[in-house]
């Protein structure tokens, strides 16, 4: 439970492995997803590492693989299996690396063979009816008149009329075109031939497919007469141009109808040809959509062992690695549980070897989470991660941050269409967690569901605080005024009432105000009253103030315990302790004035009220002869004075003390070091006892004295002082904003209800039926635009920011690095951090 507020104690260990055994063991670790390799190959290429050819064939698999999902697409739905399968043996890896590439080839050859005959399908189609187009040409033109090539009559295009003496001299090409180039074709004919020949062009009605791209294409039949073998050369060399294809058509009669029969013969073989290949390659997708999830799973956890292992070292013997890793110390007995699992699957005679080492790196720091806590500790390591065993702000963040966000989101029906959204993800989480979507905004929102139910559960706590919902008040309890006993004295009546649109409620007289404060939240009356603003102001305004000083207070608190734990007596006695003498003498004392005139003044001296303001600036004048501002209460002055007092020790208590202490410190420890080396030399001339002590005790002094700058230690010490001391006054001035954002959402939303939704309920009959709920509609489109996601987000973005700047700058540095753990869930879903 306690690595809940604090990281994970951490061990590093070398870890010995026979060379067979290697595999299987780092599988199993891969499994449970609980160690951290070091890369003790850093100096080495990666195309020089031991198990770089494996790692390669891996990569060969994934291409093929990817091919195979190009393949499947859109075709065959793939086969998503519940459980992930077991890490193939390294035996296995030929057997897959057979089987993925033979179904590559025959799938390439499948794919080829299809093209093919698709292709031979489409110039056999294009023939055929190009040959029938051209012979009801022929039939159409045989008893046509010497003069009909002077008019177009067919509605096709007439370049130039031949002589009709000619025509028996006349040549012909057939072919088919891609109708969007038939026009440029014309022109280029027409021009290049200068209009000696005759094009006669059609539509084709079939719509054909493109054997490569499988797109549809439309295209165009054309006949071109000429006269001679010059123009028949262009003619061939502009055809080629414009990719336009020729047939070669036969001029007898006789000649194209026996073509014609030959070609629908050989398209009806082709058609059954083409099923049977298209049947044989379904076969195959089927085969590979039923195997592919199992594939990729085996082929990518295969690569990242082989990855790990290259990170590893191996003896000069060639029989064992060597491993360094991080780990848990708690997990220690199952990481040793699963390197015998491993050991026992390879079938090695030989135990792995787990062995403690020091290191002078900082171990990295690891929190362990749930889906619940996830999103938090998201957050927190988003400003940056946690030094090693340094204090955990996200425990206190689960509360804090919706608490803040909902201060200033106060309402309970927008907290509650939060609720509800966040419910709807929870509930469903299962389903949208197997759909893996890459929608960027959509995984950010669903990774923050249990953050979203929480910010609405306070924002409803928040809303009926306020009294809010829509901009409008709830009356559960009954007002704790009244305006009855006006009538009964006689101060008021109905004309009164009537004619009077301001009129004041005068607690002082009684029954009018009961003086009972509301059970709970804010008395619904104020929402009619004209004051409601400056009386909400002054509330938010106090009430942020309180919370941001309670919340940095517990801030400097938490800073003991890592001052406690990390055994930093000096950081306790010349940081936390003047740290919280400042911030309790000044704000903490702030907070005592509000709470004080809050219990102390009521409405019969409320009237002689001081200001708090006026008197937190005279407290740091010394100036306590104010006529207008009444003391609080006796013998204020001189309470003040003590703490401003003490404020003033505090800060050269933080500035000074601790670096000379420090220095004192290094100059001791330098002293007794020589001395020690000294008497070691003096014990080892006379005793001839062990030489490396002194050669230990010589280190031990260069490193205390590389370390320890006393420039450098002044000058964090004077910044951290001039840092805290103007922060306490710059952070309560940013926790204001707790006031500022809630009256701008509570403001929106009345001007919202006002200008939309009133003017749907001021209309009256069967109109205003329909009209209600078109504006209702309205209405809850900029609703949930505005006021839930713009200024929604606006809200987390500022408790974020109280949360990483005045809040966690007390205790967390924030200068560790994460711990990434070997792990195959990790890699397969995506989540793998380098």
């Amino acid at each position: 439970m306690a690595s809940v507020f604090r990281s994970e104690e951490m061990c590093l260990s070398q870890l010995f492995l026979q060379v067979e055994a290697a595999y299987c063991c780092v599988a199993e670790l891969g499994e449970l997803g609980l160690v951290q390799f070091k890369d003790l190959n850093v100096d080495v290429n990666s195309f020089q590492r031991k198990f770089v050819n494996e790692v390669r064939r891996c990569e060969s698999m994934e291409r093929i693989l990817r091919f195979l999902e190009d393949e499947i697409k859109n075709e065959i739905e793939v086969q998503w299996l519940e459980k992930s399968p077991p890490t193939p043996l390294p035996r296995e890896m030929i057997t897959l690396e057979t089987v993925l590439e033979k179904l590559e080839g025959e799938l390439q050859e499948a794919n080829q063979n299809h093209q093919a005959l698709k292709k031979s399908f489409l110039e056999l189609t294009e023939l055929k009816y190009l040959l029938k187009k051209t012979q009801d040409f022929f039939e159409t033109e045989t008893n046509l008149p010497d003069d009909f090539f002077t008019e177009d009559t067919s509605g096709l295009l007439e370049l130039r009329a031949m002589p009709a003496y000619m025509a028996g001299k006349l040549g012909f090409t057939a072919g088919v075109i891609n109708r969007e180039r038939m026009a440029s074709f014309e022109r280029l004919l027409w021009r290049v031939c200068r209009g000696n020949i005759y094009l006669k062009f059609s539509e084709m009605d079939t719509v054909l497919e493109d054997p490569v791209t499988k797109e549809e294409m439309k295209k165009n039949m054309f006949i071109i007469f000429y006269q001679g073998e010059q123009l028949r050369q262009k003619i061939r060399k502009i055809c080629e141009g414009f990719r336009a294809t020729i047939y070669p058509c036969p001029e007898p009669a006789a000649e194209r109808k026996e073509m014609l029969a030959g070609i629908n013969t050989r398209l009806e073989d082709i058609v059954t040809v083409i099923t049977q290949t298209e049947s044989h390659r379904q076969s195959l997708l089927q085969e590979a959509a039923a195997n592919w999830h199992s594939w990729v799973v085996k082929v990518q956890k295969m690569k990242a062992i082989y990855h790990i292992l290259n990170m590893c070292n191996i003896d000069v013997t060639q029989q064992c690695i060597i491993a360094e890793i991080w780990f848990p110390v708690a997990d220690t007995g199952r990481i040793k549980k699963a390197l015998e699992q491993g050991m026992e699957l390879s079938g090695s005679s030989m135990a792995p070897i787990l062995t403690a080492v020091q290191s002078k790196t900082a171990p990295p720091t690891f929190n362990r989470t749930n889906k619940f806590t996830a999103g938090f500790q998201n957050i927190v390591d988003a400003y940056g991660v946690g030094n090693y065993r340094e204090i955990n702000p996200a425990p206190y963040t689960i509360i804090t941050f919706p608490f803040l966000f909902a201060v200033m989101f106060g309402d309970c029906g927008h907290g509650t269409v939060m609720l509800l959204a966040a419910l709807w993800m929870v509930r469903n989480e299962r389903r949208f967690l197997a759909q893996k979507t890459d929608n960027e905004i959509w995984n950010t929102f669903f990774q923050g569901r249990y953050l979203i139910l929480l910010m609405g559960i306070f924002s409803i706590y928040t809303g009926f605080i306020y009294n809010d919902c829509f901009s409008k008040a709830f009356n559960i309890f009954g007002s704790s005024w009244s305006v009855r006993p006006m009538f009964r004295n006689g101060t008021w009546n109905m004309e009164t009432m009537e004619t009077n649109p301001l009129l004041q409620l005068n607690p002082a007289i009684p029954g009018v105000y009961s003086g009972n404060p509301y059970p709970f939240g804010i008395d619904p009356i104020w929402n009619l009253a004209s004051n409601k603003l400056t009386f909400l102001n002054s509330y938010k305004m106090k009430m942020s103030v309180i919370l941001g000083i309670v919340q940095m207070t517990f801030g400097v608190i938490l800073s003991l315990f890592n001052h406690i734990y990390f055994r930093k007596m000096l950081n306790i006695l010349l940081q936390f302790i003047p740290e919280m003498i400042f911030m309790l003498c000044l704000f903490g004392y702030l907070v005592f004035m509000i709470i004080f005139k809050w219990c102390y003044y009521d409405v019969h001296v409320s009237q002689k009220a001081p200001s708090i303001l006026i008197h937190f600036i005279n407290m740091f004048m010394f100036n306590y002869n104010d006529p207008s501002n009444a003391p609080l209460y006796k013998h204020q002055q001189e309470v003040q004075s003590f703490f401003v007092v003490m404020a003033l020790i505090s800060v050269p208590w933080m500035l000074l003390i601790k670096p000379f202490i420090l220095r004192a410190n290094h100059r001791k420890s330098q002293l007794q070091a020589s001395m020690i080396q000294e008497h070691t030399a003096e014990d080892i001339e006379g005793d001839n006892l062990n030489p490396p002590r002194r050669a230990d005790v010589h280190r031990a002094q260069e490193d205390y004295e590389e370390e320890f700058n006393f420039g450098d230690i002044f000058v964090h010490q004077a910044i951290h002082t001039i840092e805290y001391c103007l922060g306490c006054i710059s952070n309560t001035a940013s926790y204001l904003r707790l006031w500022a954002l809630s009256l701008a959402h509570a403001e929106l939303s009345e001007v919202l209800w006002t200008m939309v939704m009133n003017i749907g309920l001021r209309l009256r009959g069967w109109g205003g039926l329909v009209g209600v709920f078109i504006i209702f509609a309205v209405f809850a489109v900029l609703t949930v635009a505005i006021l839930l996601i713009m200024e929604g987000l606006s809200a987390f973005l500022h408790a974020l920011r109280l949360h990483w700047v005045e809040f966690q700058n007390k205790f967390y540095v924030g200068a560790g690095y994460k711990f990434s753990p070997f792990s195959f869930k990790n890699i397969l879903d995506g989540t793998v951090e380098e």
